[in-house]
């Protein structure tokens, strides 16, 4: 009986074991040279600009061409188009009509960080600072007295782009925003965690050098602002029409004595991205047409010319249609009610330091492969997009196929918070969609960690959705 009883738990049950077990040394090879791949991508994109801009060169060295180069499309035929320089969508043209449905994977590429103000340079104390900011959902406390790297661009009147990225070579100066020492915080260790360092507070420095002249009053700002003329010939009124961030200078790098896991900035989502990206360069003439989409501001609720919610990607779509010979008025709506897509976003990782803010059976954790998260949202499922029982079976049955590992999961305890993705944006247009991702520990923070496992596994089963 007591066999009996093993054998039939191994049938019923779900299968919760760590996947690094059993791996074969091919397997393991494929995930750490996938991985090693990974953290390049990400030190060289920390940004919504930069991540576009490497991926758009990524497919084009793979034979996509920009959609505006191709009066017709043919089944095989790969093409992309760029928004704005913050969003990217890309398609490898199905045998099946336009009209039949896509497969999609949506992930995006902004994350939490330091923006500065329109007017950031002032002077205090003979101390150069920066107003600033700050962009998505942070603890605000995490971003002091840390490295940071300036990574933007101004736009002068006259069209003339100046790219700035300070911070990331081994000798260039990096920013930081000076926290209160202990030993005179006492007023400020009675606030509130949330308010522990306030918003008006996250003031990078900049200089301290006068400009040598008694003539001038403001001498240190003076003299940043000479610096920043002399290296990219701009002025204080430039910053008016600029975009530029502060993130984290830290660089990606293998975590654990294993080396299981990786730490970095901005893998929310960008490692969603990055294993999107890479599944598409995979798939060869699909039925559908497969679909990666690499979107702008998620993390302040997907709208804007560049966010989820603009109808630019349905122009894209369009596109598609009319490029194959389909200019049916009704042909766009029929495309999004007939397309699968994947929202590919990131979930909590179950934290062990915070067991209280995690309902473990229904927590993603290290090792045991991407996350299904039917539904998003908050308290009672409120903003939430929730998928069709019948989709998420079709999604299992696809990885389940492909040797995909995944686990499903929702973020965190009932009540205790929540969060939403690009999946009702994608839902509102007419499509099946699932959040399937990659579980982070630490997430929006300054260094957030994933298992190579788990990131290993987003790109396969990305790759077997679209083929």
């Amino acid at each position: 009986m007591a066999n009996d009883g093993k054998a039939l738990k191994e049938k019923l049950f779900k299968d919760k074991r760590n996947g690094w077990q059993n791996l074969s040394d091919e397997e393991l090879k494929n995930i750490f040279q996938y991985a090693d791949e990974y953290m390049y991508f990400l030190n060289n994109s920390k940004t919504e600009k930069e991540i576009v801009q490497n991926s758009k060169e990524i497919l084009i060295k793979n034979g996509f061409v920009d959609i505006s180069e191709r009066e017709t499309l043919n089944p095989g035929d790969k093409v992309f188009y760029v928004n704005r320089g913050r969003c990217l969508y890309a398609a490898v043209m199905g045998q099946d009509p336009v009209e039949s449905g896509l497969k999609v994977v949506a992930a995006h590429g902004d994350s939490p960080r330091i923006d500065l103000k329109q007017s950031p340079l002032y002077e205090d104390s003979e101390i150069a600072m920066l107003k600033t900011h700050y962009y998505g959902g942070i603890k605000k406390y995490q971003w002091t007295n840390i490295p940071l790297s300036m990574h933007g661009t101004i736009v002068k009147p006259d069209g003339e782009k100046v790219n700035i990225c300070i911070g990331e070579k081994d000798e260039d100066p990096v920013f930081t925003i000076c926290d209160l020492l202990p030993h005179l915080a006492a007023e400020q260790m009675e606030r509130k965690l949330r308010e522990g360092v306030q918003g008006e507070e996250l003031n990078a420095m900049i200089g301290s050098i006068p400009y040598d002249s008694d003539d001038v009053s403001e001498k240190v700002k003076l003299n940043v602002l000479k610096l920043l003329n002399e290296q990219y010939g701009i002025k204080e009124v430039d910053f008016a029409s600029s975009e530029i961030e502060l993130v984290p200078a830290f660089k990606a790098r293998s975590t654990g004595l294993d080396y299981s896991m990786i730490a970095a900035y901005g893998q929310d989502d960008k490692v969603c991205c990055y294993a999107g990206l890479r599944a598409l360069l995979n798939v060869e003439a699909p039925k559908k047409t497969a679909v990666c989409v690499i979107t702008d501001k998620e993390e302040v609720g997907f709208n804007g010319v560049t966010g989820m919610y603009t109808r630019i990607f349905d122009g894209f779509v369009t596109e598609l249609l009319e490029k194959t010979g389909n200019n049916k008025i009704s042909a766009l709506d029929r495309t999004f009610s007939n397309t699968k897509a994947l929202s590919a976003d990131v979930d909590a990782a179950y934290n062990p330091n915070f067991p209280s803010a995690f309902e473990k059976n229904n927590s993603a954790f290290f090792g045991r492969g991407m996350s299904l998260v039917k539904y998003t949202g908050a308290r009672g499922k409120s903003g939430a997009s929730e998928a069709p029982a019948e989709f998420v079976a079709e999604v299992r049955r696809i990885f389940d196929q492909a040797g995909a590992k995944y686990q499903s999961c929702e973020l965190g305890k009932v009540d205790k918070g929540g969060g939403g993705t690009i999946a009702l944006t994608l839902a509102n247009r007419g499509m099946d969609v699932l959040d399937v991702g990659v579980p982070v520990m630490g997430m929006h923070s300054p260094y957030e960690v994933t298992s190579k496992f788990d990131v290993y596994q987003a790109y396969k089963g990305y790759q077997a959705f679209l083929k």
